[in-house]
């Protein structure tokens, strides 16, 4: 029952987290994914896409919030801490960001269960569930009720941690994908019984057993655009992943008793690319935009060993460290490493796309760029160079697009999000050097050596009594999706930067 007396079907949303738009597409309307592929065939489907896509981390924040990265400012899990040259570990759960269900007032009942990056539960009425089978859990699994885990755990087990392996042998791949089609089962097997015999107002469930999936089977998968290996087993992998999560969620809608509006969500999708760290620093130091310490750098006597070691005896002295030491050495190597009083435009190691920031005045602690046109001076000319970078193997550009945070958001110069972003070209191989016409730039293999990373788009599909929309909607923006689904709640929400879509929100 709403607020106005009236009766109303419950909002219920799904989410991929990682789930590929075009293989969601595809195998919706193909009846691979037949839970799916209903909602499509009776509504409306479309892709998600615009600035708050071009970067994975923060999705879920902004997509269950409402809110822009360009204010959140969360874009990756290690960020530059604003007002310092110091790196610090970035959560979505951590920022003063509340997510769309919080602005329910008390009659409303939910559940919500492992949306990633979301704050911890917090009292409600209704069950809350976080991080118990999440793609890449930070934080132990939490509840609320809080003595809500207690019975979890007693009939389902403890939370069920599955990492990906980048070097993983077909036969570790093989116990890996076991692993995750087995938590899917669980997961759908726990989602039922939270639900069944109660009446919610809204339901919100999860599934990251794609997102690690993904990454990790995306080498056999035959449907991607690559020579796959068409004779292995584990060919379906993904398909079989996707499958086993539309099926559960068919038999969540099952138990609901009621005829819900629901709503089917991707974060993100996935791409074939190997990283580009080492390009994205060395880009800045061979071409003269940051410098080195002359002299004596500062350095500790641990990272000066460390620079002495080779990258895998490193490996092995990183895995050995604990998280918050690991962080702490790259923190201090990071601000040790560069003069800042001569440097204009620094590299934040990010693992695939290029995070540029210039060292402007009045923002940096020592920077040394005035704002305005020397500032837009120093992105123009970093922007001219990264144009320039060959892929020998291809003879194509290497990077394909680049960002201004200023241009997407239409701010001021930003304070926690880079200046600039640059999107290297999807890739099947390794590229470990670049060609410029200042010549040639080199990098060598990480300690994560990944073959995917994430697609700048995402899916969205939605059916129900009041949904009108029919058919494939284009590309929409992802903040328009808090406010619609907060008209099927009868709330309105004035202070979003997004709207309502027609066709798919409630009048």
């Amino acid at each position: 029952m709403k607020k106005d007396g009236t009766s109303s079907s419950p909002l219920v949303v799904f989410g991929f987290d990682a789930g590929d738009p075009g293989l969601l597409h595809r195998w919706g309307m193909d009846g691979t994914l037949p839970t799916l592929g209903s909602l499509m065939k009776g509504g409306c489907w479309a892709r998600t896409a615009g600035p708050e896509m071009f970067c994975e981390h923060g999705m879920w924040v902004s997509l269950m919030s409402g809110v822009s990265r360009s204010k959140h400012g969360y874009h990756y899990f290690r960020q530059l801490v604003p007002g310092t040259y110091d790196l610090a570990p970035a959560r979505g759960r951590c920022l003063e960001v509340e997510p769309f269900w919080r602005r329910l007032g008390g009659d409303e009942r939910v559940a919500v269960i492992d949306v990633p990056d979301i704050a911890a539960p917090e009292p409600q009425s209704g069950i809350q569930l976080s991080e118990w089978a999440t793609h890449y859990p930070y934080f132990e699994a939490s509840t609320f009720p809080a003595e809500l885990l207690q019975r979890i755990e007693g009939s389902f087990g403890p939370r069920r941690v599955i990492h990906e392996e980048p070097e993983s042998t077909e036969e570790g791949d093989r116990e890996i994908y076991r692993r995750l089609m087995e938590r899917v089962r669980k997961k759908g097997e726990l989602c039922r019984e939270l639900l069944t015999g109660d009446q919610f107002d809204l339901i919100v469930v999860v599934f990251g057993e794609c997102h690690t999936g993904g990454h990790q089977f995306w080498k056999y998968l035959v449907e991607a655009d690559h020579e796959a290996p068409k004779s292995t087993e584990m060919g379906n992998a993904v398909k079989n992943i996707y499958q086993a999560i539309d099926r559960e969620m068919g038999l969540i809608q099952g138990v609901l008793g009621a005829d819900p509006n629901v709503f089917v969500v991707s974060s993100v999708g996935l791409k074939p690319q190997w990283p580009a760290q080492g390009l994205n620093e060395a880009i800045c130091w061979q071409l003269g935009y940051q410098h080195a310490p002359e002299g004596p750098s500062g350095f500790s006597f641990t990272q000066t060993l460390r620079q002495l070691l080779p990258q895998s005896w490193r490996d092995l002295l990183s895995r050995a460290l604990s998280r918050q030491a690991q962080e702490k050495l790259i923190s201090e190597k990071f601000r040790s490493s560069t003069d800042w009083s001569r440097t204009r435009i620094f590299c934040i190691p990010s693992l695939y796309t290029g995070q540029f920031r210039v060292n402007l005045k009045g923002r940096e602690p020592q920077g040394i760029v005035e704002p305005g046109e020397e500032y837009d001076a120093a992105l123009s000319e970093l922007e001219r160079d990264l144009k320039q970078m060959i892929d020998p193997v291809t003879g194509q550009a290497a990077i394909k697009t680049v960002y201004r945070t200023a241009e997407l958001f239409d701010i001021e110069p930003p304070r926690e999000l880079p200046d600039l972003f640059a999107e290297w070209k999807e890739a099947e191989h390794f590229v470990d050097h670049v060609v410029h016409p200042r010549g040639e730039i080199h990098q060598g293999k990480t300690g994560f050596h990944r073959g995917t990373d994430h697609s700048p788009y995402g899916f969205f599909a939605a059916a129900g009594p009041g949904v009108s929309a029919r058919g494939d909607q284009g590309d929409i923006d992802p903040l328009d999706l808090v406010p619609t689904f907060l008209s099927h709640l009868q709330i309105e929400a004035t202070d979003l930067p997004g709207r309502a879509i027609p066709g798919i929100a409630r009048v």
